[in-house]
């Protein structure tokens, strides 16, 4: 099985000269300086992220009653039926 791969963003001292120019020119496209750009570019990947990892959390299903609240409800119904 292949590992799974992600995408990173790369520093810009990491950077190819092309990547590097590219993103110098959406950034001054936005009006920003080239860190500026990539710090909310990371800033916008991180907020991606932790917005994905709650809508997975929220699309668990929930958890079947415990012992106790089983017992509880139970409890709750009249005799005999």
């Amino acid at each position: 099985m292949a590992p799974k791969r992600e995408l990173t963003l790369t520093k810009p001292n990491e950077m190819s000269p092309g990547q590097r120019a590219y993103e110098a020119k959406r950034a001054a496209k936005a009006g920003l300086s080239l860190e500026k750009w990539l710090a909310a570019k990371e800033r916008d990947r991180l907020a991606e992220e932790k917005a994905k990892a709650k809508a997975l959390e929220a699309a668990q299903p929930p958890k079947p009653p415990g012992f106790f609240r089983r017992l509880l409800e139970r409890a709750q119904k009249p005799l005999g039926s």
